[in-house]
């Protein structure tokens, strides 16, 4: 993708990024998710058109702090397009990514799955739905990083497609004419991956770490299909999130975020310990013996995962209030900011920092996997009036 991009109707803006991932809550879904097939209804909202107003200054306006809406999930299922909904197809996956044989087992039930302990099996699993669902033919990370559970991947970026559609009369906009930014993009690429290739959206991932950059422009590389769609940018400021990164002329119709988990190198291992003993509890409750009998006695995850993909000062507390900060600036160049956050007393400290931030509006909404309730944070700096006319004027008539 061209590194230049559309004007906005008024104003400038600085980007960066951070590697970070946010795993924990993720693990229980994906293995919860292991006997599950794909199909998914797709939805259509209306929405009434607004009155044309005036672009917005950068400078957050001094207004009333909004109410926080909070959107509750819909219980206990994947969003309505998530192709991941229901028992994977083993034999179809199999049939796209044929290395993804050697690691199938038979579950007590009868139904085929994986050791989800097997970082192996995790991966060529991942392979097989890049292949199968989004057509991405070739697909590596380096060892030692996040291997990401792609089902409740793919859920935050429905609904951030339902979330920026608002803006279109309810109607998801031409996937061309959309610009995402993804915060801490990783070597594993897998939010780029699947906006482009689930909604068509010219994707930019940034991070600080030169390796998982190398790794993602690998993968982009690799798969013709992606190129020109999706970019990678080195944040050379670790301590920023935006500024660096982001041009002056450029604009973004969504900011994502998926924010390291973990206050400090100690709490990552002890969760670490935790997960651990959670999987092999519940490999054994299924009667998922690992792969030929092998003895696993080191707390490695079965989703991997950097220092800096996993852990920052403060946690994902810290990280998201920073972004709320240096958003502040950039407040005509996008529609909507927005970050997953896996503790839910993470939001107290959020709330605090949106509310000083001078969003006109937030919101808090949920999203579900099985027993697994997670959640992201949205917020913008444009009125309602001001959104509409956002779609009017990035995606109606293009």
């Amino acid at each position: 993708m061209s590194s230049s991009s559309r004007r906005p109707r008024g104003a400038s803006l600085a980007k960066s990024g951070a590697s970070s991932r946010h795993d924990s809550a993720d693990r229980r879904q994906q293995g919860a998710a292991a006997d599950r097939r794909d199909p998914a209804a797709r939805e259509k909202s209306s929405a009434a058109k607004a009155p044309s107003v005036q672009a917005p200054s950068n400078k957050a306006p001094s207004i009333k702090a909004p109410a926080i809406k909070v959107i509750p999930a819909r219980k206990g299922q994947l969003h309505p397009r998530n192709p991941h909904r229901g028992r994977y197809d083993m034999a179809a996956l199999v049939k796209a990514s044929p290395a993804l044989a050697a690691f199938v087992i038979k579950t007590p039930a009868g139904s085929e799955s994986i050791d989800f302990a097997d970082p192996a099996a995790v991966k060529a699993l991942n392979r097989a739905l890049l292949s199968r669902h989004y057509g991405i033919a070739h697909w590596d990370i380096p060892a030692g990083y996040l291997c990401p559970p792609i089902p409740g991947r793919a859920d935050y970026l429905h609904y951030l497609a339902d979330l920026i559609s608002e803006a279109n009369g309810g109607q998801l906009p031409a996937g061309e004419h959309v610009r995402a930014l993804d915060v801490g993009t990783g070597a594993n690429l897998i939010y780029p991956l699947l906006g482009n290739r689930s909604f068509g959206w010219q994707m930019v991932g940034s991070d600080i770490s030169a390796q998982a950059i190398d790794s993602a422009r690998a993968i982009v590389s690799a798969n013709v299909r992606l190129k020109g769609q999706i970019e990678v940018r080195l944040q050379a400021d670790r301590t920023r999130h935006f500024a660096g990164i982001w041009g002056a002329d450029e604009h973004f119709d969504v900011v994502l975020c998926n924010p390291p988990f973990h206050a400090s190198e100690a709490d990552m291992a002890r969760e670490s310990q935790r997960k651990w003993r959670g999987l092999d509890k519940s490999r054994q409750q299924r009667g998922n013996a690992s792969r030929k009998g092998r003895a696993r006695n080191a707390p490695a995850l079965n989703f991997a995962g950097q220092a800096a993909e996993l852990w920052c000062p403060g946690g994902e507390e810290a990280f998201v209030t920073r972004m709320i900060q240096e958003s502040r600036n950039l407040a005509s160049q996008c529609l909507w900011f927005t970050s997953l956050v896996a503790h839910s007393a993470s939001l107290t400290g959020i709330r605090k920092a949106l509310k000083r931030s001078g969003a006109s509006e937030v919101r808090v909404i949920e999203m579900s996997q099985g027993q697994k309730v997670s959640r992201f944070v949205a917020w913008s700096y444009l009125t309602p009036d001001q959104r509409r006319q956002w779609g009017r004027d990035h995606w109606q008539g293009k």
